[in-house]
């Protein structure tokens, strides 16, 4: 693949600036100038940084309609009211209704939790979910992850003398619904200082103001942060702020002492005595959670996240483990059908934007062929299915381009939608999908930048090998929680040499495993290329060539350092 390398050099006040920080801080300039590059430019907040505290997180009470909040809830339990907990299929909507309902438990019995078929009901709160609220005696319905759209189903709600408390993170619409209370950050009138928590971060953020509304110790909110990190991870929301300190405080939690559900999976994934990361979350434990709601049903998922019994929660997750590998049997087959509708696409090699429509196609799995496309092909995906007599399905996006918003230009069109910058639902009728796909394709081609439709790699630092030593490596670590808005750092160096013993390995030989050296040191550098072995006959040349990589721990030699080369290219051939 030629991908192309971004690197805008330190300039003149950057290099002083940072000289300046690693004085005051004492780690590596280089270091300094990424800190920088993130907002943080004092000793003040380098230290906030390195050591997130949860005693940072903000007032749960700067958020709109909170103290209608919690005055609700403590109302519903005064009068010992029956308590819904209502959430999205997916793992940010599932760990949410897990988390709520967990700690609720604790203090009162009158709850019970309900997920929303895919299939049979869709996206978001259903008239089959109310009636099931009426005919259970249910009184108030707590909502998470969805709901800030649903203005004519919580009217219904309403006439059935049912309150709801919203719990959201998606972007509203001009009108609210008639809720108690609705909690969403991202409210065009907030007065809430970080719009960017998950849809789990808004009901941590919740039960937060009820136990300092209760004077509840802090304390017992600490084994819930386990879900709220899986969830931040999940949905691909900033790591940065308020949702760094729930993620760092989270993953503790993950790793010293997870719940029973959280647990089991850790079991299953193959990840016990590891310590697991954001990435852990993303491509093994957030799936699995996933593919219940994918598969079958979410309820599920929050049977599992709330088993009490280890024995059984290995017996749930093995359920939802064999959901995953159906989920991944259907991926496959069904990206391999739209690779080969794309490439027959005409005039692919001018068009901006990728909108698929296959009746056949299964429901639960487009979101993650969207993603697929959207890795192969750097354009905004959209991936619709037949539900009903409705098309539906989810976009996707690359990076810096606002999928959303391009949806939201086709609202006349669609019968709903919903979702984020880079990730998003939406229905229509069948009959509208052409216009759909042609206004899409209009709206993206007017918007979207030519470097975000090729494949780049954005290079944060060049350095020397002289440069990585394990204090330096040590002090890179503590960057971590790495996630959207602090990604791990991309490096580069140029002019390094093969030092003779570099060979190429894996399975199918697509791999190589490298020694290096650089013009600038004796050091000599493992690296690892993934499927990059088409390189390894230019590199035996004993020319120079460039490098960008991540510096990682090398997880066979505990304790050595080794470089995860992302992209090679000749030393003549590279352009920055």
């Amino acid at each position: 693949m030629n991908q192309k390398w971004i690197y805008q050099p330190p300039t003149h006040e950057e290099i002083e600036e940072s000289r300046i920080l690693s004085k005051d801080i004492g780690i590596h300039p280089i270091l300094c100038y990424l800190l920088i590059k993130r907002g943080i430019d004092t000793p003040t907040k380098a230290h906030k940084y390195f050591r997130p505290q949860l005693s940072d997180l903000h007032d749960p009470f700067l958020m709109n309609d909170m103290d209608i909040a919690v005055n609700r809830l403590n109302k519903a339990m005064g009068r010992k009211e029956r308590i819904l907990i209502y959430g999205d299929y997916d793992v940010d909507g599932t760990t949410a209704v897990a988390l709520i309902y967990r700690f609720l438990q604790q203090f009162y019995s009158n709850i019970d939790y309900y997920i929303p078929d895919r299939y049979n009901e869709g996206y978001g709160i259903s008239r089959k979910g109310i009636d099931y609220a009426e005919q259970t005696g249910v009184k108030l319905v707590i909502v998470l992850d969805c709901g800030i759209k649903a203005v004519e189903e919580v009217a219904y709600a309403k006439e059935k003398g049912i309150d709801f408390i919203i719990c959201d993170h998606h972007v509203p619409d001009d009108v609210l619904p008639p809720a108690v209370a609705n909690l969403n950050p991202k409210r065009a009138d907030s007065t809430y200082p970080y719009p960017h928590l998950s849809g789990c971060g808004v009901g941590f953020k919740f039960m937060q103001a009820f136990v300092q509304n209760n004077g509840i110790d802090f304390h017992h909110l600490m084994p819930l942060l386990d879900l709220t990190a899986v969830s931040i991870a999940s949905d691909i929301v900033p790591i940065m702020g308020e949702n760094r300190i729930l993620a760092f405080h989270g993953l503790k939690q993950l790793n010293s002492n997870p719940s029973i559900g959280l647990k089991a999976i850790i079991d299953i994934c193959g990840l016990n005595g590891k310590e697991i990361t954001i990435n852990d979350i993303i491509f093994k434990i957030g799936p699995r959670i996933n593919a219940s709601g994918r598969i079958q049903n979410g309820k599920k998922a929050v049977d599992l996240l709330t088993e009490k019994d280890f024995a059984a929660a290995m017996e749930k997750g093995g359920q939802i483990n064999q959901f995953n590998e159906t989920r991944k049997d259907l991926d496959k087959s069904m990206t391999e059908e739209a690779n080969r509708i794309v490439d027959h696409l005409e005039g692919l090699a001018n068009r901006r934007s990728i909108v698929l429509y296959n009746e056949d196609w299964h429901k639960g799995v487009v979101g993650i062929v969207a993603s697929r496309l959207t890795e192969i092909y750097y354009r905004p995906t959209v991936v619709l299915t037949r539900t009903n007599d409705l098309a539906t399905g989810s976009a996707r996006s690359v990076s810096g381009f606002d999928v959303y918003k391009a949806i939201e230009n086709c609202r006349d069109l669609l019968e709903s939608f919903g979702g984020h910058t880079y990730a998003a639902g939406l229905s229509m009728k069948i009959e509208n999908v052409k216009e759909f796909a042609r206004r899409f394709e209009y709206f993206v081609s007017q918007h979207i930048l030519p470097e975000q439709t090729s494949a780049v790699i954005n290079i944060d630092a060049e350095i020397n090998f002289k440069d990585i030593t394990h204090r330096f490596f040590t002090d890179l670590k503590k960057f971590n929680p790495f996630g959207p808005e602090n990604h791990k750092p991309v490096f580069y160096t140029p002019r390094v040499y093969d030092y003779g013993t570099s060979k190429v390995v894996g399975r199918e030989q697509e791999h190589i495993k490298l020694e290096l050296v650089d013009d600038k040191s004796n050091n000599i550098m493992n690296g690892i290329a993934f499927g990059q072995s088409s390189q390894a006959r230019y590199i035996k040349t004993k020319r120079s060539f460039d490098i960008c990589y991540t510096i990682e721990e090398n997880t066979h030699k505990r304790g050595d350092i080794q470089l995860q080369i992302e992209d090679i290219k000749p030393t003549e051939r590279t352009v920055l």
